[in-house]
């Protein structure tokens, strides 16, 4: 059997069980996985959601243009839905999101004006007020507006919520789910309190938005409101979809949390998503944990997975990008991405015949107190300064004597795979120092001083 078009196969999305992160616990952890709707996203609903919505009330007419202010995934939803429908799509987005977001949008032939996001939302330069403005000035166009678009948690009440019921026999006793437009966690958490009013629906945010503060104190502070790297999650403003009155209890994740997490459930559950699951999951267990003892085999706490680690890679899969953020770690660096931090492209190195005055040389040129000996590629013996000097004062001509003569052992080797965490006790021996293979084949050196400054970077 076929669907009549891509739009068919949008949601009745899988829930998953957490086997690895979840097993401690003593509750049931299931994913509500949202990748694997057509567009790669939790947004689909939505998208078609409201372009139906708005041609049932005639305002949007065929050929017309759809224009939103979009984090990418909504954006995707709507391309997809015009695609099948054949209207034109315009998107404004924040420099913010990642490039595969913005190179998806366009794959799908949208029009995409990147914005700045550190300014307020009623800025004309926000991608909410570029995209009111064009809405006004572009003909035959429509404005969606998801944040204030009651299609959108409307398409959750009717979708989201129904699924998590009967795939869980209607035994679900927790939502849990970050928010952005408010439609995901207001019309699922709508649904299931209208099922079984003790389903306790948990809110993750991200620190640097409005949202949990909000909920706590009814006050909006713009003194919580601050940039954080989390994309697609969390708001400056207060979203018409997002019903407060919903939600039991709210939890907040720092960035660097989420960008672990995220990476974590790719390489424990197979789980390849992105950076507002892994929010979603560690706010999820920590609100889990802090509530254990009132947790039994009974319970079963779902988590929305809104969308696909492809949208990242750039970002949260990235060891470079989440080095420079400061997001990585120890566990997860490695002796190469240390060493890749180097002007040098190989190790500086001397030969066994070299002479000790050549092998000086090469030390104070280039500022350093040990050199491997390299014989054909293969390392076979060690000079430090300190044993320079002593073969100096025993010897005042050694200067001329072969390296070979005055060397040491060889520094030991390690693979670019080698994890931080796994190096201290390889740097036990009197150099210090280990040799870590490059991805060409050569050789650079790694110091306690430089495992040390590494460690520091992670910990800042």
């Amino acid at each position: 059997m076929w669907s009549d078009s891509i739009l068919d196969t949008i949601g009745n999305t899988p829930l998953v069980r957490l086997l690895t992160l979840g097993r401690d616990l003593p509750c049931t952890v299931l994913a509500k996985v949202e990748f694997f709707n057509p567009g790669g996203s939790v947004k689909d609903r939505i998208g078609l959601a409201m372009i139906e919505d708005a041609e049932a009330k005639g305002q949007l007419k065929p050929g017309g243009t759809i224009i939103e202010g979009t984090s990418g995934n909504t954006g995707a939803g709507l391309a997809i839905a015009g695609i099948a429908k054949g209207y034109r799509c315009i998107f404004t987005t924040t420099d913010k999101q990642s490039p595969e977001k913005v190179d998806v949008l366009r794959a799908l032939g949208a029009e995409v004006i990147v914005c700045p996001t550190n300014v307020a939302p009623d800025d004309p330069r926000s991608y909410y007020s570029v995209a009111a403005r064009l809405s006004k000035e572009i003909p035959n166009s429509f404005y969606p507006n998801q944040y204030d678009h009651p299609a959108n948690a409307d398409a959750h009440y009717r979708t989201t919520g129904p699924e998590l019921w009967e795939q869980t026999e209607g035994r679900i006793t927790h939502f849990v789910a970050g928010a952005g437009t408010g439609g995901t966690i207001s019309g699922t958490g709508r649904y299931l309190k209208e099922k079984n009013a003790d389903v306790q629906i948990i809110g993750v945010d991200p620190y640097g938005s409005v949202y949990a503060e909000y909920w706590r104190t009814g006050e909006f502070k713009e003194s919580e409101i601050y940039p954080y790297a989390t994309e697609g999650v969390g708001e400056d403003i207060l979203a018409k979809n997002m019903d407060f009155s919903l939600v039991d209890d709210y939890v907040q994740v720092d960035d660097a949390t989420t960008m672990q997490m995220t990476r974590r459930l790719a390489r424990e559950e197979g789980l390849f998503i992105g950076q507002s699951c892994g929010m979603a999951v560690a706010g999820a267990l920590d609100w889990l944990e802090a509530h254990r003892s009132d947790l039994t085999d009974e319970d079963v706490v779902v988590i929305l997975l809104p969308d696909s680690g492809f949208r990242y890679l750039s970002k949260t899969y990235n060891d470079e990008w989440m080095r420079r953020n400061g997001f990585l770690e120890a566990a997860t660096l490695t002796a190469r991405s240390v060493v890749a931090d180097r002007s040098s492209d190989a190790v500086i190195a001397v030969g066994p015949e070299s002479t000790l005055a050549q092998a000086i040389e090469a030390m104070t040129e280039h500022g350093i107190s040990q050199v491997p000996v390299l014989e054909d590629g293969e390392v076979v013996g060690s000079l430090s300064e300190r044993g320079v000097l002593d073969r100096l004062l025993a010897s005042p001509d050694a200067r001329d004597h072969a390296v070979r003569d005055a060397m040491g052992e060889p520094l030991p080797v390690v693979d670019g795979s080698v994890r931080l965490d796994e190096l201290p006790n390889r740097l036990d021996g009197p150099t210090g120092a280990v040799l870590v293979t490059t991805e060409d084949g050569g050789f650079q050196i790694l110091t306690r001083s430089d495992l040390i400054s590494a460690l520091a970077r992670v910990s800042s």
